[in-house]
C-alpha cells in the first residue's frame, strides 16, 4: 500500500519516489507526490522527513526535520 496524504481540501496524494542523474553526474533520489499510485509509489515515508502542505494550493511536498 502506497504511502497517502490527505490534503486540508480532502484530496488523497499518493507518495513516489525515482532515482535521477543529475547534471553533475551525480545521482540522486527524489520524492514528489500525485493524485494517482504509479510503479514508483512508496510505502512509508522516508525517515527525517516530514508532510508539509502549500496552504495556497494544498499541495504536499517533504521537508527535513
Amino acid at each position: 500500500m502506497a504511502y497517502k496524504h490527505t490534503n486540508s481540501k480532502g484530496v488523497d496524494y499518493y507518495l513516489h519516489s525515482k532515482e535521477v542523474r543529475l547534471r553533475s553526474g551525480r545521482q540522486q533520489r527524489i520524492y514528489y507526490f500525485a493524485k494517482v499510485a504509479g510503479a514508483d509509489a512508496v510505502n512509508e515515508l522516508p525517515g527525517g522527513f516530514t508532510v508539509v502542505e502549500n496552504p495556497r494550493t494544498g499541495l504536499p511536498t517533504l521537508k527535513k526535520k
